[in-house]
């Protein structure tokens, strides 16, 4: 559960408030509430204008409800990744493996999760017409008279059926209601009391403003049945900052930080045009100059969200608000969480000195030269690593585990992976690494000026 608020400057305060302010008056937002926060604390939420238009005054807070939509769809793909560690599932197990009724072949749980199945985006029935939403057996009935719109993995295509698809797989595999799979692995241990499936206690009322008035339309609350893991879920700031938090240092009682490592890694550029926005497994990358957001945005009738994580700096911003027509919540939360990187940057943790050299380390220390670049090998916390001189001080290091004597393994950064194998010669010492197959020598060479 996310810790009580942490200070930011006064200055920056005002800023954040500023900008929400400006959101709800330009798009005429009957109410809106932000936050942003840091390893799993709030450091700033307000709201402007209502949660409830019979109660003008009072604003949203960090405890009022409002349905997330779409952003159910992390959970879910989370609840995915678990079974998939446990053995249960592939991700490159075919649907019909899980759903043996399933009569569309070779879509695998991995395009599902990253929306490269080519289905089509809706379940049968013209449910946004209708508004009436298929129970499980209907859902996957309809998956079979469902539409294959586009070749797999040729480009992304958005489908809520695909996310529905998937809560019925984790249904059957977890042998329980996707909700009960949710509750349990996921908003019980993270102590997430206020996300619930559909609004419950304090909550917004969801609105729609017409164009040319400006008077609000209550929105119709929806009963989405089998799409639920689509898109159900209503939270918090609170329970979202926890969300955030979890996604930017994962607890390993609900996934591993490795998998969620793997969640984030993209799959496909979702934005041809500026190659903005790409897809993980489950999560939305969206780039904003240097800065790569990870999460997800919602919409539903009357609610229109957002919750984004800047991983390396832990910084969480989401945005809530009650109008079906407030525009990009994700182009509002980068801004107030770019803002807060840039002006309230996160304290880098103290250096500690390590405790051990290995005796077999030593020889590979220092400078190393391959197609002409020169390589820096040290020792940090008794492990071996290594960073190419000219690359930037963001970029992470390549950090090596031992697989056999004279033989690493790439765990991370460059090459990750690949093997980095010792040469001796015949007294013993080291003439030359190869990593990556690439030869690595202590002077600069031209290729073949070794031989």
């Amino acid at each position: 559960m996310v810790a009580s608020m942490t200070e930011i400057t006064a200055q920056t305060a005002l800023h954040l408030r500023r900008v929400i302010a400006r959101k709800q008056v330009e798009h005429r937002i009957p109410g809106i509430v932000a936050g942003v926060g840091r390893d799993g604390r709030l450091m700033w939420c307000e709201g402007v204008g209502a949660a409830d238009l019979a109660h003008p005054d009072d604003a949203p807070t960090a405890d009022t409800q409002f349905l997330i939509a779409s952003n159910t769809k992390t959970f879910t793909a989370v609840l995915v990744m678990a079974l998939r560690d446990e053995g249960k599932v592939d991700l490159d197990d075919t649907v019909d493996v899980h759903i043996p009724e399933s009569k569309h072949g070779g879509i695998t749980i991995r395009q599902l999760l990253a929306h490269v199945t080519g289905m089509q985006r809706e379940p049968i029935g013209d449910i946004w017409d209708t508004l009436e939403y298929p129970d499980r057996e209907q859902l996957v009935e309809g998956w079979n008279r469902a539409e294959r719109i586009l070749r797999p993995h040729h480009k992304w295509h958005y489908s809520n059926l695909g996310f529905a698809m998937l809560g019925e797989i984790v249904a059957r595999l977890d042998r329980r209601e996707w909700a009960e799979s949710l509750q349990a692995r996921i908003l019980d241990p993270l102590e997430m009391r206020r996300t619930t499936v559909g609004l419950e206690g304090n909550a917004a009322v969801g609105y729609y403003v017409p164009p040319f008035t400006d008077v609000p339309a209550v929105e119709p609350l929806l009963a989405i049945k089998a799409t639920a893991p689509a898109g159900a879920l209503a939270s918090t700031v609170a329970d979202l900052m926890t969300w955030g938090a979890f996604l930017a240092d994962p607890v390993t009682e609900v996934l591993a930080p490795d998998t969620v490592e793997e969640m984030c890694q993209p799959q496909i550029v979702a934005d041809l045009t500026s190659w903005r926005m790409a897809w993980g497994l489950g999560l939305m990358l969206l780039r904003d100059d240097d800065r790569v957001w990870v999460g997800h945005d919602g919409g539903m009738p009357g609610h229109i969200t957002s919750l984004l994580v800047d991983r390396p700096s832990k910084t969480v911003a989401t945005v809530l608000t009650n109008s079906t027509t407030s525009p990009d919540p994700s182009g509002t939360a980068m801004e107030l969480g770019g803002y807060v990187v840039e002006h309230e940057p996160a304290t880098p943790d103290a250096w500690r000195p390590g405790t051990l050299v290995p005796d077999e380390l030593v020889p590979l220390l220092g400078t190393w030269y391959s197609e002409g670049r020169s390589f820096t090998f040290s020792i940090r916390q008794g492990r071996l690593e290594a960073r190419l001189d000219a690359m930037p001080a963001t970029m992470p290091a390549s950090m090596f585990a031992r697989i056999a004597e004279d033989l690493y393994r790439t765990e991370s950064g460059r090459e990750t992976g690949e093997l980095l194998r010792v040469n001796r010669g015949p007294a013993g010492v080291v003439t030359h690494l190869n990593w990556a197959t690439y030869r690595f020598t202590r002077e600069p060479y031209a290729f073949g000026g070794w031989l």
